[in-house]
């Protein structure tokens, strides 16, 4: 990694059962060994998807810093790569249970973490049931060369956030997703949309099967900041290396430098009256 430039590991692959901290150190040391700085898991990669049934459980949810979380930063600090993933948290004051991205650095540490903002609820991804939408917008990190924004699957289908992220800097998303094989093509449109409105690159990497009665499957995804698919993958590691100067030549082309007029957006958003909060 430079100031120019990223190498990123996208990770096709789950890691719940009994030899998950073997299979995610082997997957952490192979993107490690190839010249990756970050390596990007797929949303809730250490469980089951638990929203296939409408039945949670208390065994899915942990408490802040809890034995998932602990498993992916002493993996990302024994390894010496940053790992993006996330886990069910259950806020011990209130009960309240969130699909939280967590971001670890190098070393193991914790430098950003994001509640999931826009939950479902339908036949195998009963993800409401199971947790609560998240209250506060993320914000730009700037741990590894490029400064990154996160977001959680279906957040990208509100793309008001990615642009949010975009105009604040961010140069690149990271979207974790769940979603069906049949949906890729809608999933894509998306995706390259909310890149090319935000000048930002996007990459979003899925859960890779059917689990229950969620026909969860399709590939993984790198879009560049034009809005153009620089890579799809159904690999377990792949490798992509991201160039500050492509984020640059977008955000000096059309519509990259089109103004934001935030206070405008802000007063019409201000007269919304949402059903769904």
């Amino acid at each position: 990694m430079t100031g120019a430039s990223l190498r990123v590991a996208i990770i096709h692959e789950l890691f719940h059962g009994t030899d998950r901290r073997e299979r995610l150190r082997e997957r952490l040391a192979q993107a490690h060994d190839a010249g990756a700085a970050l390596a990007l898991l797929p949303e809730l990669p250490l469980h089951r998807w638990v929203p296939a049934t409408r039945n949670p459980r208390d065994d899915d949810a942990e408490p802040p810093g809890g034995e998932r979380h602990r498993l992916m930063a002493e993996t990302a600090s024994e390894i010496g790569i940053g790992v993006h993933g996330g886990t069910i948290v259950r806020e011990p004051s209130t009960g309240r249970r969130f699909n939280r991205a967590l971001l670890f650095d190098a070393t193991g540490e914790l430098v950003a973490q994001y509640d999931k903002l826009h939950v479902p609820c339908e036949p195998g991804f009963w993800e409401a049931d199971h947790y609560d939408p998240g209250e506060s917008l993320p914000t730009r990190v700037d741990a590894f060369g490029l400064s990154l924004g996160m977001q959680i699957c279906s957040d990208m289908q509100r793309p008001t956030v990615s642009n949010l992220l975009g105009a604040k800097g961010a140069e690149l998303i990271l979207a974790p997703r769940a979603t069906p094989a049949q949906s890729y093509e809608r999933w894509s449109l998306v995706l390259r949309a909310d890149a090319l409105t935000s000048a930002a690159y996007v990459i979003s990497v899925n859960r890779p099967e059917p689990e229950g009665d969620a026909p969860i499957g399709g590939p993984s995804v790198v879009i560049a900041p034009d809005g153009g698919v620089l890579l799809e993958t159904s690999d377990l590691v792949t490798l992509v290396t991201l160039e500050r100067s492509a984020v640059a030549a977008a955000r000096n082309d059309y519509p990259g430098y089109l103004a934001v007029r935030a206070g405008l957006y802000a007063r019409g958003w201000s007269e919304v009256d949402s059903p769904g909060g």
